[in-house]
């Protein structure tokens, strides 16, 4: 009768889950059916508008366009990647002059092609800007920048732009551009082009990096991504729209002085920056029509213009201490409306998960299947494998292996190190470590804090450099390679806190974290299988616990050959604790990966390791099976500080 209700629970919970990727499916379509309908809206909408006003105010807001399109370049560092860059007028100074000196020697290609070139030429000074920033963070990096804004200041001041002392020749517009109103349209279609650029990166590994560097560099190069990669890459992205905006500012006023670029106007325009969210298309749209029309309104109120550079700043401070700027809290509010309003509905499913429901759904043998189904390829891969929609699965047909059995593979083991030693200027952290992981199988490493876990798991996975011995990974010798290339050699690894990217949804950081073309399908069976949210779950709207096993899901996903899990269920209560050890055990059978669980909770080890290793002081205390190794004296000694065999056996 048990069973028979164990059975009807069970089939309850996969049926939801699978309603929940329904509606979360049906509701994003719609969501961005609706995004694209607004922003086409606007794209028509704004040049309509434009054209209907006088020539003072086209001017205005041609100067808007172009502001715009700088802030887009400093929401692609500060908003990001948490990088504040205080030189976009300095990158822009570049373009300008590089426009000017193409129109005075004059160079085939005409306007178009110089500001292509512009944005070229400011490409370098970027790359410049970016090598200070693989070292540092914050104010040394905004000292740093700033001093490059006053520096280039000194020399267009000593140095006039080309052609802006003798007016004898002035730079003119290509014809289809040669009106103000034509020429905002040009601005404004560059300003979406760029837009829909950085929307389309946002979305791919590379640009969801970005965001990772920005939460921790740490676990960028977990994940197998490269920070300097990521680092550089949105410097030069950031230098070629900001020196395009230089060459634009030329096309409206045709010549350039340096009050144009000075050090003080990329200060207000930074701080424009943060106070409406510039890393938002419309966040840099409303930022340019304030830093255009502001002095003109504050003038009409007899208020003198300057005062709006003291009121941006206050803006600015206020999002600093709130943590999201204007255009994020708009869409927060917009997604909450939403979500308040799909409540209301009783016929669309709960979409919400909590982590005692996730995880009690994922104990099931139904979501054992699902993941069985992924790891076998049912579902696809993305690299051609057809793709079977996930309710076509038979979810009741896998038996899942019993706790604690792995199947070992023939061959060398997952893991190796061999002597490992590290010293922290004169600490011995590790001393002749040395242990292995059997392929399909779950190793634990336990120990009493300060035993040196953890240091391990940083030397296996290439955050500690210096050290003596060697790490080997499936027979390889693993030791010269960086952090990013050990994860594309087959390690993966989780920490202590979670590090997830809130700004994504969990669908999309299981994407990333997978390194590989992977179909929604799948996605959703190794969620499920793990216990995690649905796919189109935003992280900032799940809780901690449900974060962390996100984390696992993106590993198991990424398919390594070894998966390092750092006290994976600290946070969780006691039963999510043992479901996500049942799931933990199954791993090396459904994904192919070995397994080194990093753990303080013995139950949590007794239900997942087949054998573990115990470390204290940075050296090896033993070994074997967890029923022998638990009962050791040495060990218990180890954890109490006596060797009360009763204790443990309690425990």
């Amino acid at each position: 009768m048990t069973q028979v209700a164990n059975d009807g629970s069970q089939s309850t919970s996969a049926a939801s889950y699978r309603s929940s990727l329904a509606a979360g499916e049906r509701y994003l379509r719609i969501d961005r059916r609706n995004g694209q309908i607004a922003a086409l809206v606007a794209v028509i909408a704004v040049p309509v508008v434009v054209f209907m006003l006088g020539d003072y105010w086209v001017q205005l807001c041609i100067t808007g366009a172009i502001d715009a399109i700088v802030l887009q370049s400093i929401g692609v560092l500060a908003d990001r990647t948490k990088l504040f860059v205080l030189c976009p007028l300095a990158f822009a100074s570049i373009g300008a002059w590089v426009v000017l000196q193409l129109f005075v020697w004059g160079w085939p290609g005409g306007f178009y092609f110089w500001l292509l070139l512009a944005g070229i030429a400011g490409i370098p000074f970027g790359l410049i800007m970016g090598f200070p920033a693989l070292r540092l963070r914050g104010l040394n990096l905004a000292v740093i920048t700033l001093s490059f804004a006053f520096a280039l200041d000194s020399i267009f001041q000593v140095t006039p732009f080309p052609g802006s002392q003798s007016y004898t020749e002035v730079l003119t517009r290509p014809s289809p551009i040669g009106s103000d109103r034509a020429y905002f349209v040009f601005c404004w279609i560059i300003f979406v082009v760029f837009a829909v650029i950085l929307y389309i990166l946002d979305r791919r590994p590379f640009g969801a990096a970005w965001r990772i560097v920005a939460r921790s560099e740490r676990a960028t190069a977990a994940m197998g991504l490269s920070v300097r990669g990521a680092k550089l890459g949105v410097f030069i992205i950031s230098a070629f729209i900001a020196a395009v905006s230089g060459g634009l500012i030329v096309g409206q006023v045709y010549t350039a002085v340096e009050s144009n670029f000075s050090p003080v106007a990329s200060l207000v325009l930074f701080a424009v920056a943060l106070f409406v969210g510039s890393g938002l298309a419309e966040g840099a749209a409303v930022g340019g029509l304030l830093s255009a029309f502001a002095p003109q309104v504050l003038s009409s109120i007899h208020v003198p213009q300057d005062f709006g550079n003291i009121l941006f700043p206050i803006g600015t401070v206020q999002v600093l201490a709130a943590g999201t700027s204007a255009s994020a809290a708009w869409r927060l509010s917009f997604r909450r409306m939403l979500r308040r309003r799909r409540s209301k509905n009783a016929s669309a499913p709960d979409t919400t998960t909590d982590t005692t429901t996730a995880v009690v759904a994922a104990s099931t043998p139904a979501a054992t299947a699902t993941a069985a189904a992924v790891a076998a390829g049912a579902v696809g891969d993305g690299a051609g494998t057809p793709v079977v929609p996930l309710g076509a699965l038979d979810l009741g047909s896998a038996v899942a292996p019993s706790p604690g059995v792995s199947l070992v593979a023939a061959g060398p083991p997952a893991l190796r190190v061999t002597g490992i030693g590290v010293r922290f200027t004169g600490v011995i952290a590790l001393q002749d470590m040395s242990m292995e992981v059997p392929a399909g199988s779950v190793s634990g490493l336990i120990g009493p804090n300060g035993a040196g876990k953890t240091t391990l798991v940083d030397v296996v996975s290439g955050f500690i450099k210096n050290y003596d011995g060697t790490v080997e990974v499936a027979g390889r010798d693993i030791d010269n390679l960086l952090v990013h290339q050990r994860v594309r050699a087959g390690v993966r690894r989780t920490f202590q806190q979670e590090r997830t990217i809130p700004e994504l949804t969990a669908g999309e950081y299981v994407r990333v974290a997978a390194r590989r073309r992977i179909s929604i399908q799948e996605v959703a069976g190794v969620l499920e299988f793990i216990g995690g949210p649905s796919p189109y779950d935003r992280i900032s709207d799940i809780d901690v616990g449900t974060r962390r096993l996100l984390e696992i899901a993106g590993c198991i996903a990424a398919r390594p050959k070894i998966l390092l899990l750092d006290e994976p269920t600290a946070g969780l209560a006691e039963a999510d604790s043992l479901a996500v050890a049942a799931r933990v055990s199954r791993v090396p059978d459904l994904f192919g990966c070995a397994v080194l669980l990093i753990e303080h909770d013995m139950e949590v080890v007794r239900a997942s390791c087949s054998h573990i290793t115990v470390m204290d002081f940075g050296r090896k205390l033993a070994e074997g099976r967890p029923e022998d190794v638990l009962k050791m004296d040495t060990v218990v000694a180890a954890y109490l500080g006596t060797a009360d065999k009763a204790a443990v056996v309690e425990r």
